[in-house]
């Protein structure tokens, strides 16, 4: 796949690359996104998400919060959660190809090497790093996290979507960080008894079981996560009998657990907080999955603020109801179009 030249910044809103023409050959080129992703990233390499939120590039950055953000540089409040880091590392590439602005090309290095050391033991990545509190210091696949990293890491060892120059130096590393991703991924896929399922949306570093990370995340199966997770496996070359196995029982267990017959409706409520709601009903035609499913029983369950999992969406606190994805079709394409292609592909 190809980088657009849009580049998505914040939920629903696209900017377009813009440029500093060059008045002599001696003036840098210059992108205005990439410009602030250099002020936001810290010196170890990574990039923090301010407040827990992602960073809006579009926005004007005034002089004091330049100075502020100049002072912040080492702090230690860098993640792989919602696409920071990735996101920077990969527009930046993209960002020098057109401007051969030598800055992004450095600062897009330092991302990745800062993503190389990020990487644990087991071969995984936590959400955070260097901070390993709380749930932080997870493998974390939770909103495809480590498979964004391991993106990044199999286009440096390829040179594929403009890294080529980053291939040169950090090639052979990236490549080496991939083959361990892979057996961790290979390594944290759920047995039940003697049948082999999914993911959680993250797991222990240590002993690599499924693990709790916010109140509302409890240890489960998951129908979103696991897709990223085989998408990634399927895009192996080649890929191993153990990889094999792993795409064939995950997509059984996806295929297994599909939910027919409802489907989410967000409908007018003013007896709620902010006037709506979101409700399951009935719908032949529909088919979905849960994010949640039981790890002993395969049966979906929803989890509000307090860490307690109820059999239906109706029973947690409507701010979760309507503000986090407890139902979705993410399994939907990966079965009925991408798996049967892998499969004669690879038989």
């Amino acid at each position: 796949m190809l980088w657009s030249p849009f580049v998505v910044l914040t939920s629903g809103c696209h900017v377009q690359q813009q440029t500093q023409v060059a008045l002599n050959p001696e003036v840098v080129e210059q992108d205005s996104i990439a410009e602030k992703m250099l002020l936001y990233q810290r010196n170890n390499g990574g990039w923090p998400q301010p407040g827990g939120n992602a960073i809006n590039y579009n926005k004007v950055l005034e002089e004091s919060t330049k100075t502020k953000l100049l002072s912040e540089k080492n702090k230690f409040d860098t993640t792989i959660d919602d696409q920071a880091t990735t996101r920077e590392i990969k527009y930046l590439m993209e960002a020098y190809n057109k401007t051969k602005n030598p800055a992004y090309l450095k600062a897009a290095e330092n991302g990745v090497r800062y993503l190389l050391q990020a990487q644990n033991k087991a071969g995984g990545w936590p959400q955070f790093y260097p901070d390993s509190s709380g749930y932080h210091k997870h493998i974390t696949y939770n909103d495809h996290a480590m498979i964004d990293v391991l993106w990044v890491m199999k286009y440096t060892a390829t040179g594929q979507q403009y890294f080529g120059l980053l291939k040169e130096t950090l090639g052979l590393d990236a490549q080496k960080a991939v083959d361990k991703g892979i057996e961790c991924i290979l390594k944290t896929q759920f047995y039940q008894g003697t049948t082999l399922t999914v993911w959680c949306a993250q797991h222990d570093s240590k002993t690599l079981q499924p693990a709790k990370a916010r109140a509302f995340e409890l240890p489960s199966l998951s129908g979103n996560e696991s897709v990223g997770i085989l998408r990634f496996l399927m895009a192996i070359e080649q890929p191993s009998d153990a990889v094999k196995k792993a795409i064939h029982a995950g997509v059984a267990w996806l295929d297994a657990v599909r939910i027919k017959g409802i489907k989410l409706q967000d409908i007018a409520d003013p007896k709620q907080p902010k006037g709506k709601d979101r409700v399951v009903v009935a719908d032949p035609h529909s088919v979905l999955w849960a994010r949640f499913y039981d790890l002993k029983t395969n049966l979906p369950f929803f989890v509000g603020r307090d860490s307690q999992p109820k059999a239906t969406l109706a029973e947690i606190e409507n701010e979760r109801r309507t503000g986090y994805a407890y139902y979705g079709n993410w399994p939907a394409k990966l079965i009925d179009k991408e798996y049967p292609t892998w499969k004669a592909k690879n038989e």
